[in-house]
């Protein structure tokens, strides 16, 4: 079990790095088919088998799906905290997605919550945790998020709008009212996802009507550097209660990859509103966090731009002020 204190044992950024400072890693999820379901990894292992298909690779659905459920057995995080000390990234939000309205899974959203608990306890100091809950659970699902907050110190709301819900269904607005009395923000993902789910639902400005309606909810949309990037921009721009993070950014289809992607995004005058986050355990199959994180910080990847100030807001400090830690 790690202590506060671990914090400190993260190591420190590669030599010739252009940010050594304090990394919050505010996009992760446990690598676990305790709380990912398989339905979920089948519709990834489709894509995947079409890819490989296409450079000549033949590999079965049974075979993929063995590979990626084998390294979604970190139930407790602590591959994932081994991963961020060897990377130099001290903290990191765990964010729990609830798939339990469309997907089978092997335990109940309230039994996923407590077990987010546990970890948060065994990792101490590490992690800050976003609990998930479809707005179809009602009171149920209300009464979860304020145990959450209140026994849990769980310090968010995640929301998986590719479940089959609008960010602004009026079904959302109890849980937005608890988010803004405890000053808490909320994550939703945007953009497509595992193909076993419906993307009707999965674009920004499906967000706006909420952002509007709460102005003092602060909304995170995910993948904001990889799906959807200029109307993401755009939200930010102009809603000053909303912010993007950059997680998945490997997985970017800038013309120029991922590092002149990021670069553009990092001059368009909204570093106040942009996080630093991976999408861990995603970055396990190319390579890990250490490798990723390397060229992220190297002095001609997509920090070299962007003022000192700046890259610890984009690394830490926006994460660090929206969760109310700074």
């Amino acid at each position: 079990m790690t202590t506060p204190s671990a914090v400190a044992a993260a190591a420190p950024a590669a030599a010739g790095s252009v940010y050594t400072g304090h990394v919050l890693d505010a996009h992760c999820h446990i690598a676990s088919t305790r709380f990912i379901p398989e339905a979920f990894y089948e519709g990834l292992c489709r894509n995947v088998a079409v890819r490989l298909a296409a450079t000549g690779v033949r590999k079965s659905l049974p075979e993929l799906m063995d590979m990626y459920l084998r390294m979604s057995q970190d139930h407790q995080g602590d591959t994932l905290v081994s991963e961020m000390n060897e990377a130099g990234i001290q903290q990191a939000v765990l964010l729990l997605p609830d798939f339990t309205q469309v997907m089978q899974s092997p335990l109940s959203i309230a039994e996923m919550w407590a077990e987010h608990h546990e970890i948060l306890k065994r990792h101490a100091g590490r992690f800050f945790v976003f609990g998930g809950v479809d707005p179809r659970w009602g009171a149920d699902g209300l009464a979860l998020l304020e145990r959450g907050i209140t026994e849990y110190g769980f310090k968010g709301l995640k929301l998986y709008p590719p479940c089959g819900y609008s960010p602004s269904d009026r079904s959302l607005y109890p849980f937005y009212e608890l988010c803004r009395a405890h000053a808490l923000p909320v994550l939703m993902h945007i953009g497509p996802t595992s193909p076993s789910l419906s993307f009707q639902f999965s674009h920004p400005y499906l967000v706006d009507q909420a952002a509007l309606d709460f102005p003092d909810v602060n909304f995170i949309l995910a993948h904001g550097a990889v799906h959807h990037v200029q109307d993401c921009a755009a939200l930010c721009a102009y809603r000053p209660n909303v912010y993007l993070d950059i997680s998945a950014f490997l997985g970017s289809q800038h013309p120029g990859g991922w590092q002149a992607g990021l670069a553009e995004l990092f001059k368009l005058n909204l570093n106040h509103k942009i996080l630093f986050g991976t999408d861990w355990p995603v970055f396990r199959y190319s390579g890990g966090h250490k490798k990723v994180m390397d060229l992220f910080r190297a002095a001609d990847g997509p920090l070299a731009g962007v003022s000192r100030g700046q890259r610890a807001w984009l690394m830490s400090g926006n994460a660090r002020r929206l969760l109310g830690v700074d």
